[in-house]
């Protein structure tokens, strides 16, 4: 495959982001995709139900790694985020 052996990290929660990098994993990249903490999805402005939230994150998320960080908890300390 054309992109085999490249890392792509993906933190773009808005839906071409997920797009675009569905299409780099079907070319052979490897991706991994930044998360939000647990209770967060980043698409709370997605005006779909919870049922099809889940499918529709299922959908564009098929094939990447995923880590979730929390940079406002504890573990960040010295880090700046803003509110």
């Amino acid at each position: 495959m054309i992109l085999s052996g490249i890392r792509v990290i993906d933190l773009i929660h808005l839906l071409p982001g997920p797009f675009a990098t569905e299409w780099l994993i079907a070319m052979g990249a490897e991706v991994i995709r930044v998360e939000l903490p647990i209770g967060g999805t980043g698409s709370g402005r997605c005006p779909l139900s919870t049922e099809e939230l889940g499918e529709w994150l299922f959908a564009v998320n098929r094939g990447k790694k995923s880590v979730a960080i929390d940079l406002k908890g504890p573990a960040a300390s010295g880090f700046e985020v803003p509110p």
